[in-house]
């Protein structure tokens, strides 16, 4: 065997040794890139997992988030729901508590002679006042006592002689007399429900707009005016409601007895809320839902015309006398318009149940016309600048 031949042989087998080495290591690389491979996988796997289970997890405590507020916020209503029925409750219980004061007040008598506290209370209807309204209730008592005191005055006299006060207007030429009083309608709540009396004689043709008395504020919703539309009908302003079309009876130099009754701005659309006799004739029936807006600077009245933020306006020429206001609504079918009429403009009123301001007209002479009510809202002349003797004049009413 030649040296050649082994060399040769030597080659061979080195070739084969290497050529199964790199075979085993392709096949070692292969096993550990597979094995790479599967670690991977499974790392992949894992990720999905835990990143699934982090977003179930962050899925239930958004649901459990969104349930709690959804809990606190029904809470939070149910909460609110409670306060506004407890509210609504509280109004209920006021609005029945106003309206059971108001009826006491229309009900009760006063007492003919002076009274002590005591005694004043054994009447049930002005105990009942005490618990619903002290000082309301205390008022009434002052005010039954002054008028018992008053009437004590009084009796045995002689009645006074009635007599009227005569406007002129304030047409052309005309000296344009009125009368002022401290009569505010805002002040005797006359929103709930009032009651005027009057009587009047026409001096003049009614084709003007013209008031008998009345005020009126900025607000349109603050009338309270009785007299003569330009139209030539019967014109009355309570709150938000002017009623111009109401026919109209008169004629000049002739005397009638006006009757207006309000319901009170509280009452339901379609409520009669205000209502007119003519010399006990029914004028007029109106349903409009009234709305009237207290002022905090309301006007008080004029008589011979209307106070229109504290200014003379719409005089109307004209006879007034027996001027009677009540804080109720004592009318609904005629009754109380018929009593005033029968009893004839002579009629002495005071004392009577829910008067809140009376202006009989007995004076005769002076300048200044009673409140005989026990509210002291007396009238007094009004004068027109540079003209210090426009003033109404008294006349004997036969």
């Amino acid at each position: 065997m030649s040296i050649e031949y082994i060399k040769r042989k030597q080659k061979q087998l080195e070739k084969k040794r290497q050529r199964e080495a790199e075979a085993k290591a392709k096949l070692e690389a292969e096993r550990v890139a597979k094995r790479e491979a599967e670690l991977r996988e499974q790392q992949e796997i894992a990720a999905r997992k835990k990143l699934l289970l982090e977003r179930q997890e962050a899925e239930r405590r958004r649901q459990e988030h969104t349930q709690r507020k959804e809990e606190l916020e029904a809470h939070k209503w149910d909460k609110q729901l409670g306060v506004l029925l407890d509210q609504m409750e509280s109004v209920r219980q006021e609005e029945a508590r106003l309206e059971e004061i108001r009826i006491i007040i229309q009900k009760r008598e006063p007492a003919l002679q002076e009274l002590d506290w005591a005694t004043w209370l054994s009447d049930p209807l002005n105990q009942r006042l005490v618990d619903l309204d002290l000082s309301r209730a205390m008022e009434m008592f002052k005010r039954d006592n002054l008028l018992a005191a008053r009437r004590k005055k009084t009796r045995g006299k002689k009645p006074a002689f009635n007599y009227a006060l005569v406007f002129s207007g304030d047409r052309a030429g005309a000296t344009d007399s009125y009368a002022t009083t401290t009569f505010d309608p805002d002040t005797y709540e006359l929103w709930n429900g009032f009651t005027i009396s009057f009587w009047v004689r026409p001096d003049e043709a009614m084709n003007q707009t013209s008031v008998i008395l009345g005020s009126k504020n900025n607000s349109p919703e603050s009338r309270f005016k009785f007299g003569i539309h330009s139209n030539g009908n019967i014109n009355v302003g309570i709150g938000g409601t002017n009623v111009t079309g109401i026919n109209n009876p008169m004629e000049v130099g002739k005397w009638y007895n006006w009757v207006i009754t309000y319901t009170g701005d509280d009452k339901g659309f379609g409520e009669r809320k205000v209502r007119m006799w003519i010399n006990n004739d029914p004028r007029m029936t109106s349903n409009t839902n009234t709305r009237w807006a207290n002022q905090a600077s309301a006007r008080t009245i004029y008589f011979g015309g209307r106070n229109t933020n504290d200014s003379y306006t719409q005089g109307f020429a004209c006879a007034l006398t027996n001027v009677a206001i009540y804080n109720v609504c004592k009318d609904s079918d005629g009754t109380f318009a018929n009593e005033v009429y029968n009893n004839g403009i002579k009629h002495n009123y005071t004392g009577a149940n829910g008067l809140v301001g009376y202006w009989r007209f007995s004076e005769g002479s002076g300048t200044t016309i009673a409140d005989t009510s026990g509210n002291d809202n007396n009238g007094t002349f009004g004068t027109i600048a540079g003209n210090t003797k426009a003033y109404p004049t008294w006349e004997k009413v036969n």
